[in-house]
């Protein structure tokens, strides 16, 4: 971030754990409005089904979880779980739903997933720091990691159901100054943020968050 940018930018607010169960909270709000025929729809642009991406949105909340969670947690790894797909082409993860429970038990299990997370970045220090692709990352990146990917998958799973969705402009700009730090919200932060996570139109280059602390 260049000079100019830094001092242009007013001073950031943190997202936290109780961001990051709303967000879920209202991404389910959306989801149980949908026909129950849509769930094996594609989510958007991906090639996973709408039951498969809530999985997928789980699986994120277990794993981001269980890597903050130990006392010394991996500095240079993912905790070792077994990964498997229930079909070719299907998202490669640890949570699995059984599907005859139907969306109830979907939506527990993300429900329960989420708030592991949210216990975890709770409880543990400022000081933690856990490994991540794109950086060692302290809670609040684990929370907005979790958040950024409802946020994200939300668009993706709403779009294969047919139903609305639009969160908080507030958590997509507080989410964006945190994981995306040199990304402008251009008035609108959740198109931003689905444009920096290539959802939406953007110049083509690759793009990655940023984990690690800002501040």
């Amino acid at each position: 971030m260049s000079e100019t940018q830094s001092s242009a930018r007013t001073p950031r607010t943190p997202v936290t754990a109780d961001d990051l169960e709303e967000v879920v909270r209202l991404a389910v709000a959306a989801f149980r409005g949908a026909p129950e025929d849509r769930w094996g729809k594609p989510a958007g642009s991906l090639e996973w089904d709408c039951w498969e991406t809530v999985e997928h949105l789980a699986d994120d909340m277990f794993c981001y979880a269980l890597q903050l969670a130990p006392p010394a947690p991996p500095q240079t790894g993912y905790l070792p779980t077994v990964l498997s797909r229930l079909r070719p082409g299907g998202p490669k993860e640890t949570i699995h739903v059984e599907r005859g429970d139907g969306l109830d038990g979907l939506i527990q299990v993300l429900e329960g997933c989420t708030g592991m997370l949210a216990a975890v970045v709770r409880t543990k220090p400022s000081r933690t720091r856990a490994y991540h692709t794109f950086g060692l990352a302290d809670p609040e990146g684990f929370a907005a990691m979790g958040i950024v990917e409802a946020l994200v998958h939300a668009h993706d799973i709403t779009q294969g159901l047919g139903v609305a969705w639009e969160p908080p402009a507030d958590l997509c700009e507080r989410t964006l100054a945190r994981l995306f730090p040199d990304v402008p919200a251009d008035g609108d932060p959740y198109r931003a943020l689905l444009r920096a996570t290539g959802r939406l139109e953007s110049d083509g280059a690759p793009w990655r968050w940023h984990s690690a602390p800002v501040d």
